[in-house]
């Protein structure tokens, strides 16, 4: 039964070591995702475009660059 308990014990610190591992580069890509789809954004609506235009825009623009990035892919 001790053994069955430490062994459940050790696995369940494994996963969370690479729980936190996996939540960290998602950080990572959301960043990246946000800075682009600030940037895209702001530059849309200063040329005149409307906000939800600009959203939906750069959403998928944004959103086409991160899935190529995880897939490394040249755009």
């Amino acid at each position: 039964m001790d053994k069955k308990f430490v062994a459940g014990f050790v696995l369940v610190c494994i996963v969370l070591v690479a729980a936190t591992m996996c939540v960290h580069q998602v950080q990572a890509d959301d960043d990246r995702f946000k800075s682009c789809f600030n940037n895209c954004e702001q530059e849309c609506k200063d040329g005149g475009s409307g906000s939800t235009y600009c959203e939906m825009k750069c959403d998928a623009d944004c959103g086409a660059k991160e899935v190529a990035a995880k897939l490394n892919i040249n755009i």
